[in-house]
């Protein structure tokens, strides 16, 4: 059998291929380690901490600058601030506007509130790159030690610099963060094997639903009996836990299988054996133009962008509505603020499994299993927005309605978050970083159109006009991927376009060689120094997925 260059160099850093997935179970039984709880489950756990870290720092924010604002001093200076439909009838809890130290208008918080991804949107392409070269554990460690330890900073920073301080640090804070999902998805291709990463993919990812469902009651709660002035708790006990994690990940993870010195050797020998292509291979370049006149692409960067507007609508101005209209108190309100993306969280389990089904049954093509998933993921936000902005001072109704509605936001991840795969296995990552950074700056721009539009003047009417245009960027975003979408792989990442350079011969009768990856076998036999005669020229069979 002829093996390319591209299949033999095996060195560190570049892509990882796999071959056939079906048979990986048993082509590697004999070397499959049988401890319960191997190293890779550890660094999946580890990583898995580390989203939940990230999250909890993006969002802490959020539930804080409720009791950062001096409503009073503010009230001082403008018409009006509270929003007075809503009677307090029927709560156990009412918040009566507590003042903070900060008169800041609605218009700086939302300033304030996006000031952190413009330091995280900048740094994605760029850590993307750098991970690769250079390897994905230290960037993600330092960076998310970065942004713990400025964590101490932030209230130091409002009450010392204001708000051009405060920005300058929670800027800081995202460019820490900015390594956080180009290097788990890094580290992952290089300790998952391929028949595990789709459950182990799944738990990690969980931790950013995770992260918010943590830090949203937790912050309210230290908000209003912490210590150090209620607020400034938040910041210094989720910086201490992510100092903690940061150094305690630098020290326990290591790249890869290879260069850990505790490792099972089983362990290590199973994960070597299912991944290949390790190196720096004479990958074809990217094929800029192609993609950039490819719509099935176009269709997943809308879609992307469509759902971070919205959910970083939600995510950063759903405690302040809750607080100047329903009028929550803040426990209550990081608690309650909470439940949606608990619904999401779960949702997204159950989605992805009715996902696999759909595809494996052979009842539906990736095309159409990505666009019925993702339309729930989509449509279901954003008519549940429509329907909180009519349901007025019952804040059950409303609470529910928001809650159902994120949960179907779950997905997504089952929808378009993944269709790069499909479009182009070989390109997916240059494709996620694209469409991540694009999204991630139209996510910033929601708490600013809302800061504006609630500005001085934090009624219902507002709020429903800040509900309605993230409502429609949802439903327009998801009719545009369910028009041009696809999920069939494009013919600018056909591998049977590439020049193959023979470097290994090895001796076999029949070989079916795919774009997949090659029967390991023959990779076993060129690590163990085999040579042999000539054989037989081999089958290509190119497979679309």
């Amino acid at each position: 059998m002829l093996i390319s260059s591209e299949q033999c160099n095996r060195s560190r850093g570049a892509h990882v291929l796999v071959w056939d997935q079906s048979r990986l179970n048993d082509i590697f039984e004999d070397t499959k380690p049988q401890r319960r709880f191997s190293t890779r489950y550890f660094v999946t756990f580890m990583l898995f901490l580390g989203m939940a870290n990230a999250y909890v720092m993006r969002t802490n924010m959020s539930v804080a600058i409720v009791a950062m604002v001096n409503h009073t001093a503010i009230s001082k200076e403008i018409t009006e601030i509270w929003d007075d439909e809503c009677p307090n009838q029927n709560l156990t809890e009412v918040d009566n506007g507590q003042d903070g130290d900060f008169a800041w208008s609605s218009s700086l918080q939302g300033y304030i509130l996006s000031s952190f991804f413009y330091g995280y949107v900048i740094t994605q392409i760029p850590f993307g790159i750098l991970a690769k070269k250079y390897g994905a554990m230290g960037f993600l460690g330092w960076g998310m030690l970065i942004n713990s330890v400025f964590a101490f900073l932030v209230p130091v920073a409002a009450y010392k610099g204001g708000v051009f301080g405060l920005c300058a640090i929670r800027f800081i804070q995202g460019l820490g963060e900015g390594p956080i999902v180009p290097c788990t998805h890094a580290l992952l291709a290089k300790w998952i094997p391929p028949n595990e990463r789709s459950r182990m993919g799944a738990a990690v990812y969980a931790g950013a639903q995770f992260g918010t469902i943590i830090s949203m009651p937790l912050s309210g709660l230290l908000a209003e009996y912490g210590f150090a002035g209620g607020w400034p708790s938040i910041f210094y006990v989720f910086g201490a836990v992510g100092t903690i994690w940061s150094i305690a990940f630098l020290w326990l993870i290591y790249e890869d299988p290879s260069s850990h010195p505790k490792i099972d050797e089983r362990e290590k020998k199973y994960i070597n054996t299912s991944l290949w292509g390790t190196g720096d291979q004479k990958v074809p370049a990217i094929p800029f133009k192609s993609i950039l006149t490819c719509l099935p692409f176009y269709a997943i960067l809308l879609a992307h962008m469509g759902h971070n507007y919205g959910y970083e609508t939600l995510m950063t101005e759903l405690p302040t509505y809750m607080k100047q209209v329903l009028r929550f108190s803040l426990k209550a309100n990081g608690l309650l603020s909470s439940l949606p993306y608990l619904a999401m969280w779960l949702f997204s389990m159950f989605i992805s499994i009715i996902a696999d089904w759909m595809i494996s049954s052979h009842r539906f093509t990736h095309t159409s299993t990505r666009k019925i998933i993702n339309s729930i993921g989509q449509y279901g936000p954003g008519l549940a927005l429509i329907a909180a902005s009519y349901t007025g001072c019952d804040r059950a109704l409303t609470l529910a309605i928001l809650t159902v509605g994120v949960g179907f936001n779950g997905g997504i991840y089952s929808g378009f978050k993944i269709n790069h795969l499909d479009l182009s296995p070989r390109y997916a990552g240059f494709l996620m970083a694209i469409t991540n950074c694009l999204a991630n700056l139209a996510g910033l721009l929601a708490p600013i159109a809302a800061g504006n539009l609630i500005n001085n003047k934090p009624t219902m009417g507002q709020w429903q006009i800040v509900f309605f245009i993230a409502a429609f960027v949802y439903i327009f975003c998801a009719t545009f991927y369910n028009i041009f979408g696809s999920g069939e792989r494009q013919w600018w990442d056909n591998p049977s376009n590439d020049v193959r350079e023979i470097v290994a011969i090895v001796p076999a009768a029949t070989t079916t060689l795919t774009t997949n990856g090659v029967n390991p076998r023959f990779i076993a036999a060129i690590d163990n120094g085999f040579s042999g005669d000539v054989a037989p020229k081999p089958s290509f069979n190119e497979t679309g997925h």
